[in-house]
């Protein structure tokens, strides 16, 4: 249900840099978002399309980048995606890693008229 709370933050974002930069219409929102960010596009894209209605955004295009999972072992400074659920490092063996990527959540850029 946090797509909600994310959708309109993003939402209230794009509009405030639309009006700075005087446009008459949001036609995309370009967002990037990690595979462990908890973030479900469709989801977005469900209230996005509810809560834009009557704005400078509504019919806009909402673009989602997907980063993949990158992992790095603290051990030999590794960094892999990690492959069935294995977040050992593939390099020396070594189980204590830290999330390099994958938990993103953020409006890129947006593209109006």
């Amino acid at each position: 249900m946090h797509e909600a709370s994310i959708t309109e933050s993003m939402l209230s974002l794009a509009l405030e840099k639309a009006r700075e930069a005087k446009a008459a219409k949001v036609t995309g929102i370009n967002l990037v978002v990690g595979e462990l960010a908890g973030v479900v596009p469709d989801c977005v894209q469900f209230y996005f399309d509810v809560i834009s209605k009557n704005t400078m955004a509504e019919g806009a295009r909402l673009n989602f980048e997907i980063k993949p999972t990158q992992i790095k072992c603290r051990k030999c400074g590794n960094v892999f995606t990690p492959a069935d659920h294995k977040w050992e490092c593939p390099k020396c063996g070594d189980s204590n890693v830290e999330i390099a990527s994958g938990r993103e959540c953020y409006m890129e850029s947006i593209e109006v008229e």
